[in-house]
């Protein structure tokens, strides 16, 4: 299992937008990081300073978004749903789009029902409940 450092997921993604801006050829993971970033304007500054990227702290006390895992949520999503998994997750997304007029709007509303399960599962130290997560997810739709 794939298992980065909060290091290798900054790099990741700042290397991707570097390589984008140099028009390099992108992996098919990087292209749809790179549609993600392109989404969000508010992180392109940092995305272009790798070393500041790599230093930044983010905590909530700060009431910052922490950009790295805002994308790494988007690519999670995305990957949920190109698989429907969990079963029912492509169907959810393609209602909540509709509803909500973009799939970015969609994924930000799946990314707080996938954020509020994790936290749950984190706190009373359990596994990720994909039918807990499949609950949250239709009360938004």
């Amino acid at each position: 299992m794939f298992n980065p450092t909060r290091e290798e997921v900054r790099r990741f993604f700042c290397e991707t937008w570097k390589k984008k801006t140099e028009v390099q050829i992108l992996t098919p993971m990087e292209m749809i990081a790179i549609d993600w970033m392109v989404e969000h304007p508010e992180f392109h500054a940092l995305l272009a300073d790798a070393e500041g990227a790599v230093a930044q702290d983010y905590t909530p006390e700060r009431g910052e978004t922490n950009p790295f895992l805002h994308l790494s949520m988007h690519l999670s999503i995305s990957e949920q749903i190109s698989i429907d998994q969990p079963p029912g997750i492509k169907a959810i997304s393609e209602k909540l789009a509709k509803k909500l007029g973009s799939e970015h709007e969609a994924q930000h509303a799946m990314m707080e029902c996938l954020g509020q399960v994790m936290w749950e599962a984190q706190r009373e130290g359990q596994p990720l409940s994909p039918d807990k997560y499949l609950e949250a997810l239709k009360m938004a739709v």
